[in-house]
């Protein structure tokens, strides 16, 4: 056994563990592009989820703003309304 460790590597072994190495990297690149993916797809999960929260408060706010405008436009009508009957002269 220790003599196997101990020859002369030949240039056929050195072109096989060159393949071999080569391989390998291949195999691992492969993993690490799988892996930032995935990363990013739960980014992008994580990132919308959030976006659709945000986009619901959104929508209520602008619900209680056009509710409070419609109350201020009807205290406005009202208000010149009064202000029209004050403003003519009393019939005779």
């Amino acid at each position: 056994m220790s003599d196997e460790r101990s020859a002369p590597a030949t240039k056929g072994d050195l072109l096989d563990l060159r393949d071999e190495l080569k391989s390998d990297m291949n195999s691992l690149r492969d993993e690490l592009l799988e892996a930032i993916h995935d990363s990013q797809t739960a980014m992008l999960k994580a990132f919308y989820g959030y976006t659709e929260t945000v986009k619901t408060r959104f929508q209520e706010q602008d619900q209680t703003e056009i509710s409070l405008k419609r109350r201020v436009s009807t205290l406005e009508d009202r208000i010149l309304d009064i202000e029209m009957r004050l403003a003519k002269p009393p019939a005779a």
